[in-house]
């Protein structure tokens, strides 16, 4: 079983993080398209290779994402219409997310066989999460997943903060 730890920086605009390893080792880099149409997240491994890419749908009713990992759709994360509170599904090919994802507390199957759990580590400072990955190949998939969810939950709080404040 692997151990990467994913900390976003509170404070940065450039919208670049690193993902790390259970050494402190760097196993992922981040890097968001800052104040782009459309909005995306390219993930690279440490050889500098694009491995995953997150992408906002640009022009939509309710908010959509894309994720495409090793060049292949992995899975959308759609809003759904609701009055009261925020509601999204999670389309994938090949996993299912059990859980409370959207607390960032969920458990992944690929195939019907847990193969990765996410977590948020508490009393740390800005947004970090603890990934398992029990099978080697869905690793990337699940640090996908857990960026795709985080960028999902920063517009929800962004639309909410512009809400309020009018």
């Amino acid at each position: 079983m692997k151990h990467l730890y994913i900390k976003q920086k509170v404070f940065s605009l450039s919208e670049k993080f690193t993902v790390k390893d259970q050494q402190e080792k760097d196993a992922y880099y981040v890097e968001g398209s800052f104040m782009r149409i459309p909005k995306t997240f390219s993930i690279k491994n440490i050889q500098g290779e694009e491995v995953a890419l997150i992408t906002k749908k640009p022009i939509s009713f309710l908010p959509k994402f894309f994720v495409t990992v090793h060049g292949q759709e992995a899975l959308t994360i759609k809003k759904k219409p609701s009055f009261f509170k925020a509601r999204y599904t999670i389309d994938a090919t090949s996993i299912e997310v059990h859980g409370n994802w959207w607390d960032m507390n969920f458990q992944v199957y690929q195939q019907g066989e847990l193969a990765g759990k996410v977590s948020k580590e508490w009393f740390t400072w800005g947004d970090s999460y603890k990934v398992q990955a029990l099978k080697e190949e869905i690793e990337t998939s699940l640090i996908a997943l857990v960026v795709a969810i985080d960028c999902v939950k920063a517009d929800q709080s962004a639309a909410s903060a512009t809400t309020f404040s009018n």
